[in-house]
């Protein structure tokens, strides 16, 4: 594990912004934050379409320039903590999981040459 890399947490951020949206369904809505107590992670909310009013935040974390660790934090359904361990959540996590994995590889050249 390197962890002698640097990374611009400023141009992750809008950098994610812009393209995570391009990985998501169309009518999921994304937010990226820094995360304040790793510079090395973002903090991202994402909020499903469609009647179930779901929300997932993950915290995605560089291990290195090549590889994002992708955490489930949290998942509210309007405003309210539900139970991360149904199926149902399980499923859509792990969608979205690959996908966060998927704009981490779209970036690729931003993080290995910041």
């Amino acid at each position: 594990m390197n962890r002698d890399f640097e990374l611009n947490q400023n141009k992750l951020v809008q950098a994610w912004q812009s393209q995570l949206p391009q990985t998501l369904d169309s009518s999921d809505q994304a937010q990226v934050f820094a995360d304040e107590a790793n510079p090395q992670a973002l903090r991202i909310h994402i909020d499903t379409a469609g009647r179930s009013k779901y929300s997932f935040d993950f915290q995605c974390s560089y291990v290195d320039t090549r590889e994002v660790k992708v955490d489930l934090v949290d998942v509210e359904r309007e405003g309210r903590t539900v139970d991360e361990r149904t199926d149902v959540i399980q499923n859509m996590a792990q969608d979205y999981t690959r996908q966060i994995h998927e704009c981490a590889q779209a970036l690729h050249d931003l993080t290995h040459h910041s």
